[in-house]
């Protein structure tokens, strides 16, 4: 599907939930009033004393802003967009960031370069974990996709992006910005009952739209974003209750209570919830490994939920599937 119709689903009201990977995009949301990305302006690249301006001339370079983050993480919908977040500190930041700019230039259209300096929009670089810069991160249909941090040559980073671009086709995003600016539109509407999800979503009634999406599902089983998004609104229904209270009762017990299901997948539900993905999943695996019967069974469809909540292409998700198939077999 190449068309944007699917947008990242917005955690309305449920700020405790860090969406993919626990990478909470989602709380750098802030609709632009102006178009989402602008092409730079010709010479625009190295002129000026702005160094932030650097780097961003071309037409699949855009700037990163707070008023335009939200329309690159739409954008990637419809084609892969890669973030090189960089900071004047750091002597290698630049030309990194230039050479990876000449590189998506010559994809043409299939990739969109965002070029981030942390210093001017620091919420990003903690929104995205950062470490140390320079670093790449890819987001796909509002998914982050680490690539690599430091220094990187040509052949690596093409490397990196070929199985990008073949993540990207085998979940449906081979869409083209035909080599001109990201598309400063409105999205195109969504299918009817994802429509209906988001709008439950943005309304906080998290159960109609989980029960949109199973709709979705039943009408077409192979709807992959409405998988995903049922996965992530059942996560959000099952802690919109949840006081901080509640949770540290919930961590007691389990630190107690190895065996108890529901303790092991409560506790799960808020290590991917705060951003200890890691933990969560292997929390569920070694439940798994320990267990046999219908609570291992139960424990395993929860842990494939947590998969599509963080994403099936997220490297912990990777790990944890391998030390799935190691307790299993």
């Amino acid at each position: 599907m190449s068309s944007p119709a699917s947008r990242p689903v917005p955690p309305a009201g449920a700020s405790q939930l860090n969406l993919r990977g626990a990478v909470d995009l989602s709380s750098l949301k802030q609709r632009p009033a102006a178009p989402p990305a602008a092409p730079a302006q010709p010479g625009g690249e190295g002129s000026g004393s702005d160094p932030a301006a650097a780097g961003t001339a071309g037409p699949l370079r855009v700037q990163v802003t707070e008023q335009n983050f939200q329309g690159l993480v739409e954008l990637s919908a419809q084609v892969p967009v890669v973030f090189i977040l960089w900071s004047a500190a750091s002597p290698e930041s630049g030309s990194l960031r230039d050479s990876l700019g000449s590189i998506i230039d010559s994809y043409g259209g299939r990739l969109v370069l965002g070029t981030a300096d942390i210093d001017a929009f620091p919420q990003l670089a903690q929104a995205f974990q950062v470490q140390s810069v320079p670093t790449a991160v890819a987001v796909l249909k509002g998914q982050p996709v680490p690539l690599f941090q430091g220094a990187a040559d040509e052949t690596q980073i093409r490397s990196l992006l070929e199985e990008l671009l073949k993540v990207a086709a085998a979940n449906g995003v081979t869409g083209n910005v035909g080599g001109g600016a990201p598309d400063n539109g409105e999205p195109a509407p969504l299918p009817p009952l994802h429509q209906e999800a988001y709008d439950a979503i943005e309304a906080g009634d998290y159960a109609a739209a989980a029960a949109a999406y199973r709709k979705a599902l039943r009408e077409a089983p192979a709807d992959s974003l409405a998988k995903e998004g049922l996965a992530q609104v059942e996560l959000m229904g099952r802690l919109q209750e949840l006081s901080a209270e509640d949770s540290e009762a919930l961590r007691s017990k389990a630190a107690d209570e190895p065996d108890n299901l529901d303790a092991q997948l409560g506790v799960a539900d808020l290590d991917i919830a705060g951003g200890h993905v890691e933990d969560g999943l292997n929390r569920v695996v070694s439940f798994i490994g320990r267990n046999f019967g219908p609570e291992r069974e139960a424990a395993r469809v929860r842990l494939l939920e947590l998969f599509d909540v963080v994403g099936v292409s997220d490297p912990r998700v990777m790990a944890a599937r391998q030390a799935l198939a190691r307790v299993l077999f």
